[in-house]
């Protein structure tokens, strides 16, 4: 087949190389070009399969799209000659006439059986006509054809002085522009996904079953999934591994390599730990215990990304405080490296971070941070060292490698490593590799279970400080009750589940005790003592407002000194003493009209200072401590024209104060940018879909397209659309249509938008996923489903439809997150709802399923919608939390305390233990109480003074860590118990009433009615002796028929012992 080379792409290129050395002496980056006539680009043989690319290969690919071997490339400032042989020549003759900035000769230099040509004359004629010529002094060729170049050249009378261009040759691939980036982008999803999907998983395994394997055969266990073997025993890429990358389903596999052999290094590595360039993986078997270094690199259409991860079996906290500052590090450097800073200056911050944090570290860090990547792995002219006075760009790629080297811990050296490929933009760098970065997730701790192997006594397991075992939390039943393998025996099965059930509260309880204790640390710290709070005025301040600009502007009608209302300029003209005065309609409280005999009595009121008027008390003024007129009274006989003066003002402020209410409203609505839409090719579109909120006019299904930066909705109707920018999406998430009506694309918005003639913050697309209904009763059925009565077939289809919907909504998903991802350099990815843990409430006026997602609580099918940031979560409190109650409320207070906390209503009680340990997993505080708490004041009193808030111990009113400090009240006296049943029953009454207020009454009748049934079963029923009495007669019959035991180890209570607990009839 024949090659196609990208003309129009070499052209470009091309261009931009010859206006760069043409401007060479005011740019640094190309000085070296400064003096120099020409550039000779010159290619041998094809190297070693083991060899690392060189400057010229990756100049050719970079300019042609491919190498050639045995070609040489003469750039003048206006001419370029290319001297190669004549298959290579029929392919290079694309690129001459396709508009290149320059005239290009191609000389084909004949075979050996051919008779000579002039080719090879030529082109030295051309090559020794300039005194200096740039070259890559330090490239070695080889080859027949270099070989007859050699000798030409040796033989000609003069030769140029030739000077080393290889710094400026980085510097013409430097800077990348947006097809190199994408293709950057995927080499780096390949990485991620290798080392997260494959790598850390083999890894576990190998650390948990104490494998005996090799540095190096691991690394080539890794290698080989990109596939292995020739001819017919050859095997492809793992698709199990890569189809779980995002953005990979159209990968082309014949051109993914690895830039390098995958380096694994451990404790046991002879040669030690390496962090340079040069680093290999040793025959010797892997550690099991101390640092497990991994590098893995990826090249995509010869693009290259690079990521190196640190693993540690039984850190110390010196380890884990080193590994934590190398992360803190990494983020520090993210927000530095931008646009025009400088190589160097990079290395010293770096430096003199650790220096502040750690100065013991500082003679251990390493001697650079990264270096330049793209076509080359290692641009050595790009380093993030302390010699390198290279300005950075937008566009450039670096390897970020972080690390500590020579670090001792138990008399043992060892090494930290923590390396990504990042992306430098106008404002900071981007990280494009990602996975297994977070402490919880490259810490690894020995299993403390007791085994009866011994071999298998010190296996490590996974298991960072904060980390859960199971979904929510739970740990695994028999990872719990296993030793040596087998299951435990000596405890019945519920005991087995009560210890189970314990084990997790107390896991829950030590947990959320270290989350409150942190949240009271960060609280005190974020509001430093003296700065106070903002009591919700932030806002608020004195407006200035102006009636008229003068005695000029006042209207006609003030002539006759008669009360006016000026509807244009919202103004009360009242007369005073003989002067027309006019009054804004916002210093005007409100009006009142009185009758009294023949007389009618206008009032009109004004805002002053010191009023108790509620919300209106602090309402601030220019100058409080002016005079002020509090009202002013009219009287009249002409009581219709006093009617129609209070209806005019009333209605004046009604409309102000609507109006005032409707800008508040949309002062957070934002003004899109203008999108962008694809020019040059078709966007991909998602058809047949519904938009909510709905446009004006039909419901019909429209399509989605993707463009530049951001989604355009198309409606069939007219011209309608939907423009929504990459900017500004805060979360993207994919509900699939299993156990639901509707398969759902939704965008939660950063700002809110208006759609139609509301703002809305967030924008779904769905399609309904069940088939088009039509009549069944007829003959149609028959004639179509014969031999199916049972509707197998149908169900069959159904599946098959809904399954085929759900592929086609996600992979539009993921197409939207990687356009975004690509347009703002800000990573998003599509968030799925998890079904099993969602729970039932009522956020807002409905009974809704409320689904966790990674990074948030979203309630997606219907409107209105929901979605809460779990990061924006400062606490949530359980309230109602009752024995007797059949449902219970969540309130979500958030981080930004002038924001209303969000109520969730009517969970039932039975999902607590769920709620509970999803918010413990999802690492937010959480506390318990028995009745519902007024959070309008108990927030005005934080938003005062938030610092004395925190400084009196902060959330500890709330009851502190899921009652895990109530708990020890079971083992009270008899007297506190019976205290505790009282005030139990209290609380239970009032709780109720608080929530009947709430909710209309609607769940909170449920509850009081199930609360009084318990408090009258609790006065009016049987008490403990004759429950003991009517227990003992029922054992007694069970054990005459044989159904029953009596030994005398039964866990009944006997009356000896009911006695002293008359007062605990709950716990039957």
């Amino acid at each position: 087949m024949q090659v196609q080379l990208n003309a129009p792409l070499f052209n470009q290129r091309l261009k931009s190389t010859l206006e760069s050395w043409k401007n060479a002496s005011n740019d640094g980056d190309f000085s070296v070009l400064s003096d120099v006539d020409a550039l000779l680009l010159a290619a041998g043989d094809p190297a070693g399969e083991d060899e690392a690319m060189r400057k010229g290969v990756a100049f050719q690919t970079w300019l042609l799209g491919y190498e050639f071997p045995s070609t040489l490339m003469l750039f003048q400032k206006d001419h370029l000659y290319i001297l190669c042989s004549a298959s290579k020549a029929k392919i290079l003759s694309q690129i001459k006439g396709s508009g290149a900035p320059v005239p290009i000769d191609i000389y084909v230099q004949a075979r050996a059986k051919d008779p000579p040509t002039d080719a090879l004359p030529r082109f030295l004629e051309a090559y020794t006509g300039h005194e200096r010529v740039g070259t890559l002094m330090k490239e070695k060729h080889s080859g027949k054809f270099v070989d007859e170049w050699t000798k030409a050249l040796e033989g000609a009378a003069k030769k140029p002085n030739v000077v080393d261009m290889s710094a400026a040759v980085s510097a013409f691939m430097a800077v990348k522009d947006e097809d190199e980036l994408k293709t950057i982008r995927i080499a780096a999803n390949l990485t991620s996904t290798l080392l997260t999907h494959h790598v850390v998983q083999k890894l576990e395994t190998i650390l948990d079953r104490e494998a005996k394997i090799s540095h190096e055969a691991f690394a080539g266990q890794i290698e080989s999934r990109l596939g292995y073997g020739e001819g017919d025993n050859a095997k492809g890429p793992d698709m199990k591994v890569w189809s779980k990358g995002r953005g990979l389903s159209d990968v082309d596999w014949s051109s993914t390599e690895f830039c390098y052999t995958p380096v694994i290094q451990s404790q046991s590595t002879k040669t030690g730990y390496d962090l340079g360039p040069a680093a290999e993986s040793s025959p010797d078997n892997i550690a099991h215990r101390g640092v497990i270094l991994v590098g893995v690199g990826m090249r995509y259409k010869s693009y290259c990304a690079n990521l190196g991860r640190s693993y540690i079996v039984d850190p110390t906290k010196e380890q884990e405080a080193i590994y934590s500052l190398l992360l803190s590090l990494q983020n520090e450097m993210l927000g530095l490296l931008k646009d025009g800073v400088i190589a160097r200056d990079m290395y010293q911050r770096a430096l003199a971070f650790v220096k502040d944090k750690k100065p013991e570290l500082e003679r251990h860090f390493v001697k650079n941070i990264g270096h330049g990547m793209g076509l080359e792995y290692r641009e050595s002219s790009s380093m993030l060292s302390a010699k390198n006075g290279r300005t950075l760009r937008r566009g450039m790629v670096f390897n970020l490698s972080l690390g500590f080297q020579d670090l001792e811990e138990g008399g043992k050296k060892y090494a930290l490593l923590l390396a990504d490929t990042v992306q430098i933009t106008d404002d900071k760098a981007i990280c494009l590799t990602a996975g297994s970065k977070s402490v919880k997730d490259t810490l690894f701790f020995a299993d403390s279970e007791p085994k009866a192997d011994a071999r298998q006594s010190g296996a490590p397991t996974k298991k960072a400080p904060t980390a859960k075992n199971g979904t929510n939390g739970n740990p695994s039943p028999v990872k719990n009750k296993t030793a040596g393998g087998k299951v435990l025996r000596n405890k019945t099965r519920s005991a087995a589940q009560e210890e189970l059930l314990q084990s997790t509260t107390a896991k829950i309880t030590e947990h959320q005790r270290d989350l409150h204790s942190r949240l009271l640390t960060e609280g005190l710290a974020k509001y430093s003592e003296g700065e106070g709070g903002t009591g919700g005025k932030e806002g608020k301040g004195w407006k200035r407002f102006q009636s008229y600009k003068g005695e000029a502007a006042l209207p006609k009608e003030t002539e006759s000194l008669r009360i006016y209302v000026d509807k244009k300029s919202q103004t009360i003209i009242l007369p005073i003493h003989g002067f027309a005065v006019p009054f804004h309609i916002n210093t005007i409280k409100n009006v009142s009209k009185n009758d009294e005999g023949e007389f009618t009595y206008l009032r009109v009121n004004f805002q002053t200072p010191g009023q108790l008027a509620g919300k209106k008390e602090d309402t601030p003024f220019e100058d409080p401590d002016a005079t002020f007129i509090r009202s002013v009274t009219y009287r009249s006989p002409d009581g219709h024209r006093f009617d129609t003066i209070s209806r005019q003002i009333t209605d004046l402020k009604k409309e102000v104060n609507k109006r005032e209410q409707q800008k508040k409203e949309m002062a957070d609505v934002i003004e899109q940018d203008v999108l962008v839409e694809v020019k040059g090719r078709r966007p991909m579109k998602l058809p047949e879909v519904f938009a909510r909120p709905a446009l004006d006019g039909k419901r019909l299904p429209g399509e989605v397209e993707i463009h530049q930066n951001g989604l355009r909705y198309h409606s069939p109707i007219g011209s309608q659309k939907i423009d929504i920018l990459f900017s500004n999406v805060k979360h993207l998430f994919f509900q699939p249509c299993d156990h639901e009506l509707l398969v759902i694309i939704h965008i939660h918005l950063k700002a809110p938008i208006i759609i139609g003639k509301k703002k809305a913050h967030d924008v779904q697309f769905y399609r309904e996923a069940s088939d088009v209904q039509f009549d069944e009763t007829g003959n149609r059925k028959r004639k179509y489903r014969y031999g199916d009565e049972d509707e197998l077939e149908l169900e069959q289809q159904e599946r098959k439809r809904r399954q085929a919907v759900n592929k086609e909504f996600r992979a539009f998903s993921e197409k939207i997150a990687e356009a975004s991802t690509a347009s703002t350099g800000d990573t998003l990815e599509p968030d799925i709802p998890f079904r099993e843990l969602s729970f039932e409430g009522v956020p807002f006026r409905t009974n809704v399923r409320l689904q966790p997602t990674t990074e948030c609580l979203v309630h997606l099918s219907d409107p209105p919608f929901l979605v809460v940031t779990l990061g924006d979560i400062e606490i949530a409190s359980l309230e109602r939390v009752q024995f007797g109650l059949k449902q219970f409320d969540m309130v979500l207070i958030f981080k930004d305390f002038t924001k209303t906390p969000l109520h969730i209503n009517s969970i039932p009680s039975a999902q607590l233990d769920d709620v509970k340990n999803w918010l413990d997993s999802v690492d937010i505080p959480l506390s318990e109480g028995p009745v519902n708490l007024n959070w309008g004041p108990i927030m005005k009193t934080i938003n005062d003074d938030p610092y004395e808030f925190f400084q009196q111990g902060g959330w500890t009113f709330l009851g502190g860590s899921a009652g895990g400090e109530d708990s020890a009240g079971d083992d009270d006296s008899d007297t506190e118990s019976e205290f505790e049943v009282e005030n139990d029953e209290a609380e239970s009454s009032e709780s109720s009433v608080d929530v009947s207020d709430y909710n209309d009454g609607s769940d909170a009748s449920e509850d009081e009615g199930s609360g009084s049934d318990f408090s009258s079963g609790e006065s009016e029923g049987a008490d403990w002796d004759e429950l003991e009495k009517k227990a003992a007669k029922a054992d007694k019959k069970r054990v005459e028929n044989g159904k029953g035991h009596d030994s005398e180890d039964s866990d009944r209570p006997k009356k000896k012992s009911a006695a002293k607990n008359k007062t605990k009839p709950k716990k039957r």
